[in-house]
């Protein structure tokens, strides 16, 4: 049966959140929007989190009651809580943890059917595990600062603004709550989880990995083109299917003309449909000459300019082979048509905070989230009835062993996705022992062949699975895609709006062979609605929700001249496109999520209809924080134009060599701080930075004073120093995070995995993404495309004559 008006799949769960950070308050948040009750324990005062835009929209259907949990009345009184409770979730670093008394097997005893979930910043162990878990340290330390160095003219790294690790951490955070809790309904037990920044953000690169492991064993195996050359100038021809531009009044676009087809309707949109014939531009996009690329960039610059917004507007509405994307920021995100269309953009009358303008639910069941829009709680708004009904702490006995097994085992999974948002999806939970069977079409997908070299651009996302290809369009396709639904428990597709009914394989179809089946639409826009029917692309969803804009604001500061506008262009494509941090890989996560949410929901009785979440609605989830709207709202830091941070407290600085990110946000940190520097300076007698009020009113001068104390020493010499103070402080890796991770021994140990598959043979993988204190996990390899067609074909029913009829006939391969 579906659920209920007024209930969620998680309705009757509830998950004490311990968190004071956005990793926590996310994963908490969509615990609440799927109906769990969701207990915020805060400290007197408050959560630190409440100083946050976010908070009205992060906190929004939970509850709040004040414990202070650092004296022993407040530690017997959330022993009691967490007596009956089902989730448990904290954000604190492993020594705080076991200070607290909050360890995973601490808990287990004090509940043995509770799922208690840590994150960190680095993980529980490992050579980074003690360093301080900040966005920033975790993003500078791993090298994607490094990885987005072309979003900044100059040389170095450059500050990464959206929050892609948090978001990371939190949605993996999900996963493992969910697979755990997956694992009690048939067990009994809860265990714990461990979830952090690292391997959060690790999962979010769409191919990378692969392209650095082909450079490290074949060096000379191919040449990589970079986008521009070393002046700046256009180099890579899909650079212009993703032209960024701004029209004549200023505004930017983002174009996604990516296939043959929609390159040429751009050009004859721009009214340079001869081109195409002109012997000059041979091969066009493919150009033999630097100065043919760059003119043919500077003519499609140009002709952007010669249109306001509004007359793109109307070439968007009337010629649908040619769309492009506005570059927002902030909550004008929720303007977008799509949100509108699907109510994705929410109001609510706060009583604390007035009018909150704020994204939807991230997941849709028939076209509406599964429950109202609900207001933050006021500080302890909820304490006296929550204390009314505590629980007296037993110190229950454990419950008998349970042998360790995988979570998911036994879940099968058809997966339709093309490219990688939806399909990565899938791809993660066969780490938790889901069996994922990839429909693909007769030539394998597209994502195999974004690299030169065979495979490496799909390896990642055929990790663990089985591939079946076979051609849709065909009777007996269409039949062999159909049992497979009736066997599975979930059916992924992440076709555009309406293909997947035109298919033969939408949700009436399947849930009529399959009643059980547990369907999931991952689209790149929506089902329906103005933008159902478009292609989506990191790029342009990067632009349309404000990630581009969150990490390059300032790339739009001034396009007056030819080469402002190509500096903008070179900006927003490091923003946008860099495969190690991109639209894709958060959308993936989200993906995971939902699926993971729905086999839960089945487990409880509580099957629902079709399940929606999309790489559009997910952008305005990782940018909670700048989205959220009511009068009076905290400023979001912005980062300055030349990449370098937030404020003199949390930015990079280059050293004698190289760069050190500084992260001493916090009042408590200025102590620490002052006294590790005071061979250098006298910052605690400056009366400028006296106060927290005074460092941000002086802060330029606080960022002058500390760059020139960080220039004389090197880099690793400040980062040991200033930890050993208790100050947050790293070197900048100046390396890719997949090639650090995969060279340095003691870092593929704690955070990569063996695997073997036909193309790769054994290699190093980026490890599962989250860890269970009793259930296992795997490493799995890639596979070829329709490598598992026969098996699984004889699996079904199939026997060798037909089945080499069909291939005969092509209808699989």
């Amino acid at each position: 049966m579906d659920t209920q008006d007024g209930e969620g799949p998680l309705t009757g769960l509830r998950v004490v959140d311990l968190s004071t950070t956005a990793p926590g308050g996310q994963a908490t948040q969509f615990l609440a929007d799927a109906g769990a009750d969701v207990v915020l324990v805060e400290p007197p005062g408050g959560s630190p989190m409440r100083a946050s835009a976010a908070w009205p929209a992060m906190s929004g259907g939970k509850r709040s009651i004040v414990i202070d949990i650092r004296d022993d009345d407040g530690r017997a009184e959330l022993d009691r809580l967490l007596a009956g409770a089902d989730v448990c979730v904290t954000t604190m670093r492993p020594a705080t943890l076991a200070r607290r008394v909050l360890t995973g097997d601490r808990l287990a005893a004090l509940n043995p059917r509770l799922v208690s979930c840590a994150i960190t910043g680095f993980g529980m162990s490992g050579p980074w595990a003690d360093l301080p878990g900040y966005e920033a340290l975790v993003m500078a330390k791993l090298g994607m600062f490094h990885a987005k160095a072309n979003m900044v003219e100059r040389p170095g790294p450059a500050f990464v603004s959206v929050p892609n690790a948090s978001w990371g951490a939190a949605q993996t955070a999900v996963h493992g709550i969910l697979a755990a809790l997956l694992d009690r309904e048939s067990t009994g037990r809860g265990q714990h989880v461990e979830a952090d920044l690292v391997r959060g953000v690790s999962m979010i690169d769409a191919w990378n990995w692969f392209g650095e492991l082909v450079g490290i064993r074949w060096p000379d195996a191919y040449r990589t083109v970079a986008p521009y050359t070393e002046d700046g100038e256009l180099l890579s021809q899909m650079s212009y299917s993703l032209l960024a531009a701004p029209t004549k009044d200023g505004r930017f676009l983002q174009f996604a003309q990516t296939g043959p087809r929609l390159f040429v309707a751009m050009l004859e949109e721009f009214g340079l449909g001869s081109l195409l014939t002109d012997p000059k531009w041979k091969g066009i996009p493919k150009l033999e000459s630097q100065a043919l690329r760059t003119e043919l960039w500077e003519i499609m610059l140009e002709k952007v300019g010669e249109r306001t917004l509004a007359e793109w507007q109307r070439v968007f509405e009337t010629n649908p082979n040619v769309s492009a994307e506005l570059f927002r920021r902030g909550p004008e995100a929720l303007d977008h048509p799509q949100l509108q269309w699907e109510g994705r953009d929410v109001v609510i009358d706060d009583p604390e905070y007035g009018r909150v303008r704020r994204p939807g639910a991230l997941v849709h069941v028939g076209g509406r989230p599964f429950l109202p829009p609900r207001p933050a709680p006021r500080l302890d708004e909820h304490g006296a009835e929550i204390r009314a009904g505590l629980a007296e702490a037993t110190g229950a006995s454990v419950a008998a062993d349970v042998p360790p097994s995988l979570p998911l085992a036994g879940v099968t999974i058809v997966d339709f996705g093309v490219m990688f948002a939806s399909p990565f999806g899938s791809t993660q939970l066969t780490d938790l022992g889901a069996r994922v069977i990839k429909v693909e079409a007769l030539s394998g997908d597209t994502v195999r062949n974004v690299l030169p070299f065979p495979e490496s651009g799909g390896a990642r996302v055929m990790q663990g699975k089985e591939s079946i290809a076979v051609d849709l369009h065909t009777d007996e396709g269409l039949r062999i895609v159909h049992e497979l639904a009736r066997r599975a428990d979930v059916v992924l597709q992440s076709f555009r709006a309406g293909a997947a009914e035109r298919a033969g394989i939408g949700y009436d179809a399947l849930r009529a062979i399959n009643p059980d089946l547990i369907y999931v639409n991952a689209p790149g826009y929506g089902v329906g609605g103005p933008y159902g029917h478009r292609p989506a692309y990191a790029p342009s969803i990067s632009a349309a929700v404000g990630l581009a804009l969150t990490d390059a604001p300032g790339a739009t500061r001034s396009v007056h001249t030819l080469e402002e506008k190509k500096s903008a262009m070179r900006q927003f494509n490091s923003a946008t496109a860099v495969p190690s941090l991109q639209a894709d890989g958060l959308a993936a996560l989200s993906v995971a999520s939902t699926i993971l949410l729905g086999l839960l929901a089945r487990q409880r009785s509580r099957l629902t209809g079709a399940l929606t979440v999309t790489m559009l609605a997910t952008g305005t989830h990782v940018l909670l924080d700048r989205l959220v709207d009511f009068p009076g709202r905290p400023q979001t830091p912005e980062v300055d134009d030349d990449c370098i941070g937030w404020n003199a407290l949390y930015r990079m600085y280059r050293a004698a060599d190289g760069w050190v990110c500084l992260a001493a946000p916090a009042a408590k940190d200025w102590a620490p701080l002052t006294r590790a520097l005071a061979d250098e300076i006298g910052l605690a007698d400056d009366p400028r930075f006296a106060t927290p009020a005074d460092r941000t009113t002086h802060d330029r001068e606080l960022g002058e004073v500390l760059a020139q104390v960080f220039a004389h020493s090197p880099a690793a010499e400040w980062e040991q120093r200033l930890l050993n103070a208790g100050v947050g402080c790293v070197q900048v890796t100046e390396a890719m995070p997949e090639n650090q991770i995969q060279t340095k021994p003691e870092l593929a140990a704690e955070y990569a995995g063996t695997a073997t598959s036909t193309m790769f043979e054994e290699h190093l993988r980026f490890g599962p993404s989250v860890k269970f204190s009793r259930s296992t996990t795997q490493t799995k390899g890639g596979c070829l495309a329709g490598e598992h067609t026969d098996a699984i074909l004889k699996e079904i029913g199939y026997d060798t004559e037909v089945i080499t009829d069909l291939r005969g006939r092509q209808i699989i391969a």
